[in-house]
Order: structure tokens, then C-alpha cells, then sequence
């Protein structure tokens, strides 16, 4: 059954500045001062921002930070269907990349319940357009792993990735993660670390991975986001598509269909292929 949105209110997810805090939007402000609930990843920051933004919110703020926004869920639900306005906003960039929100608009969108957005800064498509690396099509992987073992297959998925990828990581495993990166993706792979977005110390490095570990080891502080290159597709290797298209003739598939079809998948010459098969048969 549908909800009667006349009867409603909304949730409202605002992106806040990064740092600098004329980068929020009027909207942003007009929100904090009207909406009835602020749910804030942290209160203290929000209150901070407010009072740089000269705004003093009229509703009520509350806490709404990863240990507690399960419990804050169904009241801040309930208030959206008793017609109040809820403003969710966390300490920098939008609400649900890779901080709180995400849970709070699925349930608000199974109970059919308006949902809206503030647009403005993020972290993500800010180092992105910084990194200098093709921004057509990008990945944004969330935090790199804190573990080891897991930071290392998170780093193997992204051994081949044709796409800018782009993740958050901390100021004190930065270092760790550029050193595994040298040795899962390679020394050349080039990347950018950027810190301090917006705000007063900004700072971009652009470079190797061998070359940024190298800078990161010395230590580095603030907010990071490393954009990674997209892999080039390496030339496929011609002795690995013989044996591929040997395995489907002793199938029973005809050699040159077998050639055709295996040279088209892998983005090779079908006529060097076919002559690389017939080469060697012709050395057994």
C-alpha cells in the first residue's frame, strides 16, 4: 500500500564541507536551521559547523554514528511518518559513502517514505578529479582492510582493474598499504595520495607506488584518499592462446573457429594465432 506523503515527512541527506566551511550550500544552511531532527555522526562537529555557518538548529540533535544507528533507526523512521523533517548528515562529505546512512534510507524506502538529497562535497569524486587519472569510469572501493592478509587480496582484486580506483585510507596505515601495494601491483602502478582536502594543508602527491610508499614512510597526516591508475591490459601472450584453443580443438571444435573465437576474447590477431597453432603442431 502506498504511503500518503501529504501525511509525511522526508529524510533529508546533506553533504557538509570537507574542511572549509564555505563550501556549504545554502541549502545545507536553511536545512539546519528548519529541520526537526539533525541525526549527526558526531554532534559535536555539527554544532561546531553550525555555529561557523551562523545557523542554530531548531530541532533537536541527535547522535547517529555506526554503534548506535541500528537503535536510532526506528525513531527517526517513526518521525519521518509523523511528519517531521530529519536531517542526516555526517562529519564531512555525503551521508552513506562509506559512513552512516545507508541503513537509514533502505528503511525508509520500504516503508515508502519520501527520501531527498543535498548535494555538495565528497572526498571521492573531489580526489578524483585531482588525481589527474581518467575520471570517465572509476571505483570507489570504500576503506582499504586494516588486516594484513585481508588488505592484500583487497589490493590482488585491484591487480587487473581496467578502472581509476579510488579508497580511503588512514593516516597511520598509509604507509603499510602504499609498501603491499609495491608488491601486489607493482613498483610502476602510478597513484596519487591526497590529503587534507580543502583545508588550509592540502596536499596531492602524484607518483609511483614505489615513490609514494617511499614519501609515506617518513609519516603522513589528516584525511587520505589514494586514487589508483587503472591497470593497462597487457599484450596477451600468444603461447597462452595455443594452448587455449588446443584445448577446445580436442574437444572436437574445428581449429579455426576454435582460433577465431579464443583471438576475439582475448583482443588478438586471429590470423598470428591460427599461424602460432599451426607452428606448433609442426615442431612435435
Amino acid at each position: 500500500m502506498s504511503t500518503d506523503h501529504q501525511s509525511v515527512g522526508r529524510l533529508v541527506l546533506a553533504a557538509t564541507p570537507l574542511g572549509d566551511s564555505r563550501d556549504a550550500s545554502p541549502r545545507l544552511v536553511e536545512s539546519l536551521a528548519s529541520a526537526d531532527v539533525v541525526a549527526s555522526e558526531d554532534t559535536r562537529r555539527t554544532r561546531s559547523l553550525a555555529t561557523a555557518l551562523g545557523v542554530t538548529p531548531r530541532g533537536r540533535v541527535v547522535s547517529f554514528y555506526d554503534a548506535v544507528e541500528a537503535a536510532r533507526i526506528p525513531a527517526l523512521v517513526e518521525a519521518v511518518r509523523a511528519g517531521e523533517t530529519v536531517l542526516l548528515v555526517t562529519d564531512a562529505g555525503m551521508p552513506s559513502v562509506s559512513d552512516p546512512g545507508y541503513r537509514m534510507v533502505s528503511a525508509c524506502v520500504d516503508e515508502e517514505l519520501p527520501v531527498t538529497c543535498l548535494p555538495g562535497p565528497s572526498a571521492v569524486t573531489t580526489a578524483l578529479a585531482l588525481s589527474g587519472f581518467p575520471p570517465d569510469r572509476f571505483c570507489f572501493e570504500g576503506f582499504a582492510p586494516r588486516k594484513p592478509g585481508e588488505r592484500e587480496r583487497f589490493l590482488s582484486g585491484l591487480r587487473d582493474e581496467p578502472r581509476t580506483a579510488v579508497f580511503f585510507e588512514s593516516p597511520h596505515r598509509v604507509a603499510s598499504t602504499l609498501t603491499d601495494a609495491v608488491r601486489v601491483l607493482g613498483a610502476q602502478r602510478r597513484a596519487a595520495v591526497c590529503r587534507e582536502l580543502t583545508k588550509p594543508y592540502e596536499e596531492v602527491r602524484r607518483g609511483s607506488l614505489a615513490e609514494l610508499a617511499e614519501w609515506a614512510a617518513e609519516g603522513v597526516r589528516g584525511e587520505v584518499t589514494v586514487v589508483l591508475a587503472g591497470a593497462v591490459a597487457r599484450e596477451p601472450d600468444l603461447a597462452e592462446l595455443v594452448a587455449v584453443v588446443r584445448q577446445r580443438t580436442e574437444r572436437g571444435e574445428r581449429l579455426k573457429t576454435a582460433a577465431a573465437a579464443v583471438a576475439a576474447e582475448y583482443g588478438a590477431s586471429k590470423n598470428a594465432l591460427y599461424a602460432a597453432v599451426l607452428a606448433a603442431r609442426a615442431e612435435e
